[in-house]
């Protein structure tokens, strides 16, 4: 793949790599179906780990706002949830949520994993950017999975879904092209005042990253419904300034005792692990070292109640 010549062959406000004169100041909405790399994106884009990222669909739930400011712009990014076909009720409040994030935004981008084939869910996905006013970029992801005939073929075929305004591929994992698709867009943004300090990451409140981060271990360890079925919630969050650490009590909700056993493990071995790897990450993330207790309970058929779908922080009437 190579990307520099992508970027000549197809250009995006002017070269793709133009500065805007003056500050310049957005929004950008990245959506697209699940697993197709929004997440991993955003945190390229922020040199930093934010958002959570597993093979599991569903597994961004929240839509939230990152907040990269350089000397030249401010881009406020916000990540959603993948739009898929729903099968309950938390699955209908995260494709509202995803369809909302069209509003009040001035660019769209679409991302298509570049290694899979276009298809129906693709074409869907794509029907709904007809109700933004929105600059659209066509995004290929995971670039480094296909060659230059590969990319080239994926590249006519998302073309032909939307009236796009421009078109970027990149390999988030690798940090390929991911410069080029940031300074591309702000060339789309107006020029405007920063909305946000300009030390600020994400809007997203810090018990809901953590609550994020356990889960992330979750889905990443288990496979099958299990994943699914989880839902985190911070207890108890509070710093010790003296011993320079912070103390974190956590649950996680389960629907049945079966998995309630699973997440457990013998011995509790299994809870013990998602615990440690979990801690490793708040701690970097944090700057502080970091006691974590981890619990588990069991809520029945959670992700039927709209009323604790929200209590979680999942969807838009969160």
């Amino acid at each position: 793949m190579d990307l520099d010549a992508f970027f000549a062959e197809n250009p995006m406000g002017g070269d793709g790599r133009q500065a805007a004169e003056g500050f310049r100041s957005g929004f950008i909405t990245l959506v697209g179906r699940p697993n197709a790399g929004k997440s991993t994106l955003l945190n390229a884009i922020m040199g930093k780990k934010i958002a959570i990222t597993s093979d599991t669909a569903q597994t961004t739930r929240h839509r939230f706002r990152a907040v990269l400011t350089r000397d030249r712009f401010q881009l406020i990014i916000v990540d959603t949830p993948g739009i898929h076909k729903p099968h309950d009720v938390l699955g209908e409040e995260l494709n509202t949520s995803a369809l909302k994030a069209l509003s009040d935004v001035d660019v769209v981008a679409m991302l298509i994993d570049a290694s899979k084939p276009v298809g129906r869910g693709d074409e869907w996905v794509a029907s709904q950017l007809a109700r933004t006013r929105a600059k659209k970029v066509l995004v290929l992801s995971k670039a480094d999975l296909v060659d230059d005939e590969q990319l080239a073929a994926q590249r006519a075929a998302a073309w032909e879904l939307a009236d796009w305004d421009g078109c970027a591929a990149l390999s988030a994992k690798e940090g390929a092209g991911v410069e080029e698709f940031v300074e591309a867009v702000v060339s789309l943004l107006p020029e405007g005042p920063a909305w946000f300090p300009p030390d600020m990451d994400t809007d997203q409140p810090l018990e809901v990253i953590v609550a994020e981060f356990v889960r992330e271990k979750i889905l990443r360890s288990f496979h099958d419904e299990v994943p699914h079925a989880i839902g985190v919630a911070v207890d108890a969050f509070s710093y010790d300034k003296k011993r320079d650490l912070h103390r974190i009590e956590a649950v996680i909700y389960v629907e049945r005792d079966s998995q309630k056993g699973i997440i457990i493990g013998k011995g509790g071995a299994s809870i013990k692990r998602i615990g440690t790897e979990a801690r490793l990450d708040l701690e970097q993330l944090l700057g502080t070292r970091v006691f974590l207790e981890l619990k588990v309970k069991v809520r029945k058929n959670w992700r039927r109640d709209a009323s604790q779908i929200r209590r979680f922080g999942y969807g838009e009437g969160a």
